[in-house]
């Protein structure tokens, strides 16, 4: 009998992380639900069903990390999938007006936290039998264009796809595959219905077409369901009409 997959997803609280979760259950995966919130975990596993363990986890605390990996470990034994979806915002300011606080904030969470997942991920990952994984990074399309007033978090989301690079070439030998989802406009409870008023470049405020979160679910599934010697390395899922392309 094949043993079934186990995957971590961090931010499984809301929205994108949510129902990633809920759809990976579906498909037969036992999971581990990592976020700052009890309350949203332990909802987020309701809709899951059994073998889901929620370990309720600050991303950006190393000591959280290792608390959370060592029980993962010692209920399911391996690692098949990472999805590093836990981030935040900053304050939409100028950069001038930014406070350091929410800078490091940010960074810690977005950045940081990504790297300590995956760090403990990659290490499981190599010693597990039989060996290795794959790990998704939740970027954004502010990993490739920002917004205006954003520095704190295009400058996480710029950083993650260079932290999904390295991650990807240590991984190689060891059958650990590395990819990253940058996402655009998604609709799920986490989505405020600002769309009538985004900040565009030229100073004015325009509404934003979205897409329905089953769509990033959709992607995330396929990205998690290839074998490992193949990946998809990166992938924009976005509303078809949002200003992107041509930004500025």
């Amino acid at each position: 009998m094949t043993q079934r997959r186990v995957a971590l997803i961090t931010g499984a609280g809301s929205g994108i992380g949510r129902a990633v979760a809920v759809a990976l259950a579906a498909d037969g995966w036992r999971l581990v639900l990592a976020g700052r919130r009890r309350t949203a975990l332990d909802e987020t596993a309701k809709r899951c069903g059994e073998d889901v363990r929620a370990v309720p986890t600050d991303v950006a605390d190393e000591g959280e990390v290792a608390a959370l990996f060592e029980r993962l470990e010692s209920d399911f034994g391996r690692l098949d999938l990472l999805f590093n979806n836990a981030g935040i915002d900053a304050p939409v300011k100028p950069i001038d007006e930014l406070d350091p606080a929410d800078w490091r904030r940010v960074i810690d969470v977005n950045l940081t936290g990504a790297f300590l997942c995956a760090r403990a991920a990659v290490a499981l990952m190599k010693r597990q039998s039989p060996a290795g994984g794959r790990i998704v990074n939740n970027g954004s399309v502010s990993a490739q264009t920002p917004r205006p007033h954003s520095a704190a978090y295009a400058a996480s989301k710029h950083a993650l796809t260079g932290l999904t690079k390295t991650i990807a070439l240590d991984g190689r030998p060891h059958d650990i595959a590395c990819g990253q989802i940058d996402i655009g406009n998604a609709a799920s409870e986490m989505w405020d219905g600002n769309e009538a008023a985004m900040l565009q470049p030229d100073g004015g405020q325009a509404a934003e077409p979205i897409m329905d979160v089953a769509h990033v679910v959709e992607a995330v599934r396929f990205m998690a369901g290839l074998p490992l010697d193949a990946n998809v390395f990166s992938t924009t899922v976005m509303a078809t009409k949002m200003p992107f392309v041509g930004r500025g």
